[in-house]
């Protein structure tokens, strides 16, 4: 039986936040209070709107989360936020992250992004004495500037400074997909014995609902056809070129309806693109039961990203729409993370992004094809239940936090298929 470890959590985003890195930060830390003690500094709850929820308020806040000693700090939460404004955020975020007291942890997490506030953590974590400590990449932020066209070359040069410098420092840096941790060895330069890939996992159940079920229980049409979106509405979905897709369906008379289920930063500029297009309808974050039934209620679930988004990161999303076992339409790059995902499992089919007119295209032949769909509805459950387990995923992040408490280098350790395959807010 291994030693009990006290491991503290730091990192923007936390439950009850649906999408995004949340429901992984929030996992893990419950996860890891089953064995022992686990204290976690958080942020607010304010993604995917960038508004912080009514129900929470005050400066700072401590409770007990399910075995969890959690502390919310207040931050600056801009919307929309992007350059310096993000910049601002997260400096803010993580000031307050290194004045609030800590208890001496055995090892510690930090969450990137935020990439800034993980690095003022990191620079605390090293005073009085230096505590060992691992950096979980969900997403590579230096990557994302440059994919979604975000800053200037001054403010990705030194986002990719301040980026290599937290992941060389860290004792063990864990990355969600092979390919980003090709990315963070070979771009970051960060050795390649310290890197490690824990994929992440499932963090929804699967509804108990049959398709006509869950609309029932939705509202829904029974008759529609449906590809539905869920999760964040951000820059880095390229949403726009589905609103446009949606338009063309009109245009078109295709018998196709769009629904984008959630919230974010672009939600109000996709609506005010949507209006008078009747083939598109946007649905408010709903509670996890209703969550998953309307995942359940889908003929085809979409992944769609921005032209040129292509290794920055996994999209949470994923594992949820697995879990579903519905098939899988992927708006994004050939070459792909994603794609890679999508593929890799035979989960649905992929088309490249920021082609409105070749994802209405693919969307149609798809949902003309029921033994397709079936098909990859089918390989996606299979590979949900066999990769994207949370028990596996706690154990090796168990192992690894142990390993680095006792200042062991941990074994490799890989969160998908083999290795060579390279597999892998909602």
């Amino acid at each position: 039986m291994p030693e009990s470890l006290l491991t503290t959590i730091l990192g923007l985003n936390y439950a009850p936040e649906p999408t995004g890195n949340a429901p992984y930060t929030t996992a893990l830390a419950r996860g890891l209070a089953q064995d022992g003690e686990v204290s976690a500094v958080v942020g607010f709850p304010h993604y995917p709107q960038w508004t912080r929820y009514d129900d929470h308020s005050g400066f700072t806040h401590r409770s007990d989360d399910h075995g969890v000693d959690l502390r919310r700090v207040s931050h600056w939460i801009p919307n929309p936020p992007r350059g310096l404004k993000r910049l601002l955020s997260e400096i803010t975020f993580g000031l307050h992250q290194v004045l609030v007291p800590w208890r001496s942890p055995d090892v510690a997490v930090l969450v990137s992004p935020a990439l800034f506030a993980s690095a003022l953590c990191a620079i605390r974590l090293r005073l009085p004495r230096r505590t060992p400590h691992v950096v979980w990449v969900q997403d590579l932020y230096s990557h994302g500037m440059m994919e979604t066209g975000e800053g200037s070359a001054l403010a990705i040069k030194i986002a990719k400074v301040v980026e290599r410098w937290l992941l060389r420092e860290a004792d063990a840096v864990v990355t969600i997909h092979p390919h980003m941790a090709e990315r963070v060895r070979s771009d970051l330069d960060v050795p390649a014995d310290r890197i490690r890939v824990i994929s992440n996992w499932a963090h929804v159940d699967r509804s108990t609902k049959t398709r006509d079920e869950a609309r029932a229980a939705l509202g829904w049409n029974p008759t529609d056809r449906i590809v539905l979106h869920a999760g964040n509405m951000g820059r880095k979905q390229g949403l726009h070129s589905v609103v446009e897709a949606a338009k063309l369906a009109s245009e078109r008379g295709e018998r196709v309806t769009f629904v984008m289920l959630g919230d974010g930063a672009e939600r109000v500029a996709l609506e005010s693109l949507a209006a008078g297009a009747p083939a598109i309808r946007f649905v408010d974050p709903l509670p996890s039961e209703l969550f998953t039934d309307a995942l359940a209620a889908a003929d085809l679930l979409l992944v769609n990203e921005l032209p040129g988004v292509k290794e920055m990161a996994a999209p949470s999303k994923l594992t949820s729409y697995f879990a579903a076992g519905r098939p899988v339409l992927a708006a994004v790059h050939a070459d792909g993370t994603v794609a890679s995902i999508v593929n890799s499992a035979g989960a649905g089919r992929t088309v490249d992004s920021g082609d409105p007119a070749a994802l209405l295209d693919a969307a149609v032949a798809f949902l003309d094809d029921a033994d397709a769909r079936n098909a990859a509805g089918e390989s996606a459950i299979t590979y949900w239940r066999e990769h994207l387990s949370a028990d596996a995923a706690m154990e090796s992040w168990s192992s690894l936090l142990h390993a680095v408490a006792r200042g062991e280098a941990p074994a490799p350790i890989l969160g998908s298929r083999e290795s060579a395959s390279a597999d892998s807010n909602r």
